[in-house]
């Protein structure tokens, strides 16, 4: 639009130079012609010429001040040039960019009857077109302009929905990654800290009450307690780092760590091996271990059992380990329903977590099953 505004100013100019020669008028032509051409390339650097939305503040005074200057000296140069009247279809655009909407409406209207009548004054004889066509072309551009500011004013409110759309989804994404991340730390903790920190309370008691009677028992509660609590302060290092388990660092597999674990003294632990082992994901041997000194916390806390049996077996598509006990057992739907401990919910997740299943078996004095199932393929 701006260079179609110099194109048809400079045309204008040529013509009259062309047509008129030598005439007095000339200087003041070619004067207002700089001058109309050097106000409007001013536009810019006022702010004038921009994209108003429509719910727009009030217009400046310094714009208004600009584009009443810029008509003015349009206005004088078609006084004494007629043929600069067609440098008015910019100016539509320019007005419209502008003012606010009725208010360029207006200004467009008052503008294309000063051209109506300069095109009347140019011709010798009465034209119909002269009536009909800048009338035909104001209201085109004006059609043209709202039309396309309309777009763009759905357009920016889409680029805004869009933009708080996700800035929620990332919002929500984040307090879904940090729930879970709770979720996860907290079953870590519920599993290793805590679990350590219960067996040493156990061991320190058992200490404290043959610490007289029987100290050499005594001194190895207190060793066995010592034990304990340095594997505890692994794991809460552990936790800081975001680390694997200790109990699987340094190349140690699934079976050598399950092995390794104890529910504690008077509960005997036992491992069996079935199947050939094959690699397993970081998170599912994560997640297994964690099962099992969880189960085995249980047992040690709740189940008065002597012996305890590890099974990890691998079937194939899947890998199984069944934690089962010589315990108390219990009514599992009267467990569920106590609300009692957050080991099994947490089991639960895990297995979740990597499309497993957790099934659990029990009767009141003759023991319990548990049963973790993962599937080595990812789920589809």
């Amino acid at each position: 639009m701006h260079a179609a505004f110099f194109l048809l100013l400079g045309a204008s100019v040529a013509r009259f130079l062309l047509r008129h020669p030598g005439e007095p008028r000339t200087p003041w032509v070619i004067a207002l012609s700089i001058a109309l051409a050097l106000l409007y390339v001013l536009g810019p650097a006022v702010g004038a010429t921009r994209t108003l939305p429509a719910a727009a503040p009030p217009t400046p005074l310094r714009h208004r001040l600009w584009l009443g200057l810029v008509v003015a000296t349009w206005v004088v140069l078609v006084v004494l040039a007629p043929s600069f009247a067609w440098c008015a279809v910019p100016l539509f655009f320019t007005a419209l960019r502008t003012l606010p909407p009725r208010a360029a409406v207006v200004l467009v209207a008052l503008l294309t009857v000063f051209v109506v009548a300069a095109q009347l004054k140019l011709s010798t004889a009465f034209d119909p077109n002269l009536l009909v066509a800048p009338p035909a072309v104001a209201a085109l551009a004006t059609a043209v302009f709202v039309h396309m500011e309309r777009q763009a004013q759905e357009q920016r409110a889409l680029i805004d929905d869009l933009i708080r759309t996700r800035r929620e989804l990332a919002a929500t994404e984040r307090r879904e990654g940090t729930l879970a991340e709770r979720q996860r730390l907290s079953m870590e903790i519920h599993d290793t800290l805590a679990q350590h920190l219960s067996s040493q309370q156990m061991l320190l008691q058992a200490a404290d009450r043959t610490w007289e009677s029987d100290p050499g028992t005594a001194r190895a509660h207190v060793r066995t307690a010592t034990d304990i609590t340095a594997r505890g302060l692994a794991e809460a290092r552990r936790l800081v780092h975001d680390l694997a388990p200790p109990e699987l660092e340094n190349g140690a597999g699934l079976a050598e760590a399950l092995r390794a674990l104890d529910a504690g003294p008077g509960v005997e632990v036992r491992f069996h091996l079935e199947g050939a082992p094959v690699p397993l994901p970081d998170r599912a041997e994560s997640a297994l271990l964690r099962i099992a000194q969880g189960a085995l916390a249980n047992v040690r806390e709740h189940s008065g059992a002597r012996t305890a049996a590890l099974t990890l077996s691998f079937l194939g598509d899947q890998v199984v380990l069944d934690i089962a006990d010589d315990g108390a057992g219990f009514a599992e739907a009267r467990s569920a329903s106590s609300g009692r401990g957050h080991g099994l919910p947490a089991m639960r997740a895990r297995v979740r977590q990597l499309g497993g299943t957790l099934t659990i078996e029990s009767t009141p004095g003759e023991g319990t099953v548990l049963s973790a199932v993962i599937p080595l393929e990812p789920t589809r």
